[in-house]
């Protein structure tokens, strides 16, 4: 019975956003409640679900009881756990930001397709197959498409329209690449996977090889990482900030699959495909570090500032990934929970202040309601994106720098995460003194307030930044047990033995069971 928990991630969702889209659709107050229902209650599975996979054993989900690699298998482990329980509470947050701030009634269907993007996301994070992480990635990309034209408007279809061009034609060469495995292996369980290519002769591999760089470039597509990365300020500056701030999640599924698929499938160990991943990751998330930083200190608007910003932290994070030991992604998966919570902090405070300043131009306005209040947010939110102490950002890029000190990629990885991190406190403090400081100065001079503008901002609208906040601050202040059961969570990925016992069965607790 308990193992039927494994599925309730993707079931509750997917049970739940049909129920909102036909009957609940136009009472926005009965949406309301059976969506923040629907997350409250994701978020208590996904802590059953780290209870369940904190022993350190992977446990398997056979749908139809068909067994591995014939049926479909979903597979949970303290590193799937630990992505739920992140989309779970990122959800809660931003749900009670759309609702407080009234978004979600700009939309019919927003609460619907916001349980599907639930759906896909759990999903992706929980499959052992392949295929069904590209069926997943399709049920987000078409959510995430509802979302990103939400509310409408000239610019956001435009820039709607570039992201499903764009992940389309990822989702084009997601089928290339599976129809080269298939081909190669006749499977595409995970597990299976795993096990086979540790068995092709390198002289026969070299379709092997153009598979996983084909699913190289998708999942870089949505980590946004170089040279495919150009998609990521475009959309999320013109999103609506609530769901800009759960988009930092979509970039973490690109992340999770590189990290799932090419440590176990292609990673160290496999002849096939030795040193082929990491000659390319690593320059490409050196490259797009810089390439978010240079976006801070250039952004004009207060929306690319914080797209940018979550560009350098996919580089961050993936300049540990790229190094494939446990060590580098342990420190890795804890940048990955702080940078999440930073980046939705940002956006949905870049929210308020963007609906009472009447732009997002970072240029001088007369100081809006609360003024102090915004600064001091700002402030926190922008040293947590940064890294400085005291929040989580520091620490983990002090972890990152750590991992990252073996001769051949200490220079570049330690030059580009301490350059990267100078030029975005910068351009965080230029943004943050013409916001708050200088429009300060302007209002003093005299200047006429601005017109018609919204009325202070609430309690209700204030708890989701709160909330994201004092997650920093708790993941800095529970560093040390936080760090050791990431640090276990990163062996246990790489213990690919354990992986392929646990979804095969072929490991030795399973040899007294009947055969069929």
């Amino acid at each position: 019975m308990m193992m039927h928990w494994i599925i309730a991630p993707v079931l509750l969702p997917a049970l739940l956003a049909p129920v909102i889209g036909y009957v609940m659709r136009h009472d926005i107050t009965l949406a309301r409640v059976a969506s923040m229902a629907g997350a409250v209650g994701l978020l208590g599975i996904a802590l059953q679900l780290v209870i369940m996979s904190s022993g350190g054993e992977t446990l398997v989900y056979r749908l139809g009881d068909w067994p591995a690699p014939f049926g479909i298998v979903l597979v949970l482990d303290r590193l799937s756990a630990v992505m739920v329980l992140l989309t779970a509470i990122l959800a809660l947050i931003v749900l009670w930001h759309a609702c407080a701030s009234d978004w979600d009634r700009q939309g019919r269907h927003f609460h619907a397709i916001f349980q599907f993007q639930l759906m896909g996301v759990c999903g992706a994070f929980l499959t052992g197959d392949i295929f069904n992480l590209f069926v997943f990635f399709e049920i987000l990309l078409i959510a995430s498409y509802g979302l990103m034209i939400h509310g409408g408007g000239r610019e956001r279809m435009r820039a709607g329209l570039q992201y499903v061009i764009i992940n389309l034609a990822g989702s084009t060469l997601f089928l290339f690449a599976l129809a080269v495995l298939y081909a190669s292996t006749g499977t595409l369980n995970i597990a299976d996977l795993a096990q086979r290519l540790r068995e092709i002769p390198v002289e026969e591999a070299a379709l092997v090889r153009v598979a996983a760089i084909f699913l190289m470039v998708v999942f870089a597509v949505k980590a946004a990482l170089f040279p495919v990365h150009f998609w990521l300020p475009g959309t999320y500056s013109n999103a609506p900030a609530p769901v800009a701030a759960f988009f930092a999640i979509m970039t973490k599924v690109g992340a999770y699959s590189i990290i799932r698929v090419h440590t176990l499938v292609f990673g160290p160990g496999v002849e096939a495909t030795d040193g082929l991943m990491a000659s390319w990751l690593f320059p490409g998330a050196v490259i797009t570090i810089a390439i978010g930083a240079l976006g801070v200190m250039g952004a004009r608007q207060i929306l690319p500032l914080v797209s940018y910003a979550v560009v350098g932290s996919m580089g961050v994070l993936l300049i540990a990934v790229a190094s494939f030991t446990p060590a580098a992604l342990a420190a890795g998966l804890y940048y990955l929970v702080h940078s999440t919570f930073a980046a939705a902090a940002l956006f949905l405070l870049a929210d308020l202040v963007l609906h009472r300043r009447g732009s997002g131009a970072l240029t001088m306005f007369p100081a809006t309601a609360q003024n102090g209040l915004f600064a001091a947010l700002f402030f926190g939110a922008a040293i947590g994106m940064a890294g400085m102490p005291p929040l989580s950002g520091f620490l983990g890029k002090l972890l990152v720098l750590d991992a990252l000190r073996a001769p051949e990629v200490i220079v570049w990885a330690w030059a580009s995460v301490l350059a990267g991190s100078l030029f975005t406190i910068v351009g965080f403090a230029r943004a943050g003194s013409v916001l708050f400081w200088k429009s300060t100065a302007v209002t003093a001079q005299g200047a006429a307030p601005a017109r018609d503008m919204p009325a202070p901002v609430t309690t209700s609208e204030l708890v989701p930044v709160f909330a994201a906040l004092a997650v920093l601050g708790a993941l800095a202040a529970l560093a040390g047990p936080a760090a050791g059961y990431l640090d276990e969570t990163a062996r246990q990925v790489f213990d690919h033995a354990g992986y392929i016992d646990a979804v095969l069965g072929t490991g030795p607790e399973h040899a007294g069971e009947a055969k069929p």
